[in-house]
């Protein structure tokens, strides 16, 4: 997949099949809409996923996360269109002409139900229709994806992830719930301990489920290993930034530097602060054998 930032380097040879939209979380909805613009490089055009994002503070995924999915769901081009005047006070059929049609060659358009653009949201599917004719390309609008009775949207997922309810949050994104990240140095508290934990920094934007144990999938360089994760501040040893901290099942090689992803799975309990290191060493055993049950071990 190539990768385009910007207006100034965005221009297309090829015809293509655009999808546009935020695509905060790449949800059940948004495959729906990528695998529609995937199906139709079957008629000679490259698929696009051109995303249009408001500045904000709570992703679903970082950057780096949303590429390598649209790169794994086979995706031929990424258009991150920044949220800028140009963009922002740009007339719905300027757009159309400007943007779709002379720099991506848009012959086919693919967008939800309540799709908006242009200034001040002007434009919708009404106005993709009726341009249409004019600059030669097909509307395919899909239906918003449902889960019992609710339409399923990014503002759905993270009001449920910011109740801790994974199991909801996994089954309305259709995959678990993912932080990513370098493996960073920590104080080797785990270690000393005899349960030794990686620990990831998660990016400002990303937005984490509340503080607390959870159990998890870790991907190593493409194998998936079983852990017990622990997000907040590590009340315990006074640590002074939010973390995620994971101990890997059946793992104790060197990470430092490496890229990890770990899947969360489950709510198990919140973040404790204990009077001793001993009484945290004493409920860490017990999470880990929680963990095991969990996976069947």
């Amino acid at each position: 997949m190539e990768s385009i930032q910007g207006l100034e380097s965005l221009y297309l040879k090829e015809n293509t099949a655009v999808t546009l939209g935020k695509f905060d979380g790449v949800h059940r909805g948004h495959q729906k809409l990528i695998k529609r613009t995937r199906d139709l490089e079957c008629r000679g055009c490259k698929s696009v996923v051109m995303t249009l994002n408001k500045n904000t503070l709570e992703f679903l995924l970082t950057d780096l996360e949303r590429k390598k999915m649209l790169d794994n769901m086979g995706i031929s081009f990424l258009v991150e269109c920044p949220f800028v005047p140009e963009i922002i006070q740009m007339p719905p059929e300027v757009f159309v002409n400007e943007i779709l049609v002379a720099r991506l060659h848009a012959k086919y358009i693919v967008v939800g139900e309540d799709f908006r653009f242009g200034y001040r949201r002007q434009g919708d599917v009404k106005t993709l229709m009726q341009l249409q004719k004019k600059y030669g390309y097909c509307l395919d609008v899909i239906k918003k994806e449902r889960y019992q009775g609710s339409d399923i949207s990014s503002s759905f997922i993270k009001r449920e992830l910011k109740k801790g309810n994974m199991e909801l949050v996994n089954t309305l994104l259709g995959y678990p719930y993912v932080v990513s990240g370098e493996v960073l140095h920590g104080r080797k508290i785990g270690r000393t301990l005899g349960m030794p934990t990686t620990n990831l920094k998660p990016d400002a934007e990303k937005l984490l489920p509340p503080n607390g144990v959870y159990f998890s999938y870790v991907l190593i360089e493409d194998k998936r290993f079983h852990g017990v994760t622990n997000i907040g501040c590590k009340p315990t040893v006074g640590e002074k930034f939010r973390g995620v901290e994971t101990y890997i099942f059946h793992f104790d090689e060197d990470l430092y530097g490496k890229n990890i992803e770990v899947q969360l799975l489950t709510f198990k309990r919140p973040e404790m602060k204990f009077d001793s290191l001993e009484e945290l060493k004493e409920q860490m055993n017990k999470d880990i054998s929680l963990g095991r049950e969990y996976f069947n071990e």
